[in-house]
């Protein structure tokens, strides 16, 4: 016997996850009213959709400003998307408003894992290396890619949990956003300026 969908339970996980309507009743039948499982099978066909659209061309976006209160840390950041029309959307901005916040709290180096310099990331083996002298080569191994795992996920802004919502990560947050808008978004580059250093 399946479940009956109502129009309130679309509605709700409509809003919960900002899928369309029509994505939102087939994850419901496919979870037979699960609303949890429904919003995980969106999240996963959210994913596969952002993939296909990484390829596109960002040409449009936007250029944003932070000044943090006191005016003692500043942020300059552009982020790319592929129409005009969603640059000037109000959800667009607000979005990007948020990757400057971000920057600002948490003072990432880099967008992306590949722009870490190789210097840096050989300073950090040595350093894990070092702390886990006397252990076995295996566990050595896996310290070390952990430690490089936890150094990525401070200065390479994709891998940081969002400042507001710890549980998820700027990638899954910029996903989510390709998803409910359906373009490629990319942040392009930004700096980060702090006073006095």
């Amino acid at each position: 016997m399946s479940t009956k969908i109502s129009a309130q339970m679309v509605n709700e996980l409509r809003k919960a996850t900002g899928a369309g309507l029509l994505d939102c009743k087939k994850a419901l039948e496919e979870s037979a009213g699960n609303v949890d499982e429904a919003s995980t099978i969106l999240r996963k066909k959210g994913a596969a959709s952002a993939a296909k659209k990484a390829d596109r061309d960002t040409k449009e976006g936007l250029i944003e400003s932070y000044i943090h209160v006191g005016g003692k840390v500043g942020v300059l950041i552009e982020v790319n998307c592929e129409t005009d029309f969603v640059a000037r959307n109000d959800d667009f901005k607000a979005f990007v408003k948020d990757l400057c916040l971000q920057i600002a709290a948490a003072s990432p180096t880099c967008v992306t894992r590949e722009e870490v310099p190789e210097e840096d990331l050989n300073k950090e083996r040595e350093i894990a290396t070092a702390q886990s002298e006397g252990k076995p080569p295996v566990a050595v191994q896996k310290i070390v890619a952990g430690k490089l795992e936890k150094y990525y996920s401070t200065v390479v802004l994709l891998d940081q949990p969002f400042v507001k919502n710890p549980d998820t990560t700027i990638k899954a947050m910029i996903t989510e956003k390709i998803t409910s808008i359906g373009e490629n978004i990319q942040v392009r580059r930004f700096s980060r300026f702090q006073l006095g250093a």
